[in-house]
């Protein structure tokens, strides 16, 4: 008789943006130094890009605790009260990209220097690939210094996967994770989506999360 499949509840769980929480490495390591070091920056504007999943928001969150910075996401731009925004003296703009508000971007870079604040913006790709239509917008962009997260290397990629399963509460060993790191895409969201995957295959079945439950869960 075939029994029904158990069905596992997308519960949510808590994912720490606390520094101590931050796994350094050496694909972010100049980027943490470059937070670490504010308010001693080449300029009162910083881009900081990378991949999705590859700790953007952690270390905005890092640098908005230490400079009492706001955090706004870049769809808002141009629904927003930029300079009351700007109150605190710094802010934060995630996820910039090809479809910002250009106007409401070239304004806020302005009220910057005017205000003497400070600005963080993350991205997946370099502001001056942005592909602005406002020429001054677009130099502006150019001159922006940057700082990159890269794909983790062997050591964070494993580190970054105990993090993912002690997020959710759920203890693993050093050869489930060695069976992962040697076998998914080298990148943060490869290691999130497997980490998901494996939870809900867990709760599912009613097993621990283990090297056989991961080889069964790649293999199909």
């Amino acid at each position: 008789m075939n029994l029904p499949r158990q069905l596992a509840l997308a519960l949510p769980h808590a994912e720490s943006f606390a520094r101590e929480d931050f796994l350094a490495g050496a694909s972010n390591a100049a980027a943490l130094a470059l937070i670490e070091r504010w308010p001693d920056w080449p300029d009162r504007v910083l881009a900081l890009t990378g991949p999705e999943g590859a700790g953007k928001s952690h270390l905005a969150a890092i640098w908005a605790e230490r400079a009492g910075a706001r955090r706004l996401s870049a769809r808002a731009l141009g629904e927003t009260d930029l300079l009351a925004a700007l109150a605190t003296g710094a802010l934060v703009v995630e996820d910039a990209g090809p479809a910002l508000d250009e106007r409401a971007l070239f304004h806020l870079l302005n009220l910057v220097r005017e205000e003497e604040g400070w600005l963080l913006l993350t991205a997946r790709t370099a502001p001056a690939r942005f592909g602005v239509a406002l020429p001054d917008l677009g130099s502006r962009l150019r001159a922006l210094p940057v700082v990159a997260l890269s794909a983790p290397d062997d050591a964070l990629l494993r580190a970054l996967l105990v993090k993912l399963f002690a997020d959710r509460q759920v203890a693993v060993d050093e050869t489930l994770v060695s069976y992962l790191a040697t076998r998914i895409e080298r990148s943060f969201a490869a290691a999130r989506e497997t980490v998901a995957l494996l939870d809900r295959e867990a709760l599912r079945r009613q097993r621990p999360v283990t090297r056989a439950l991961a080889a069964e869960t790649l293999r199909a």
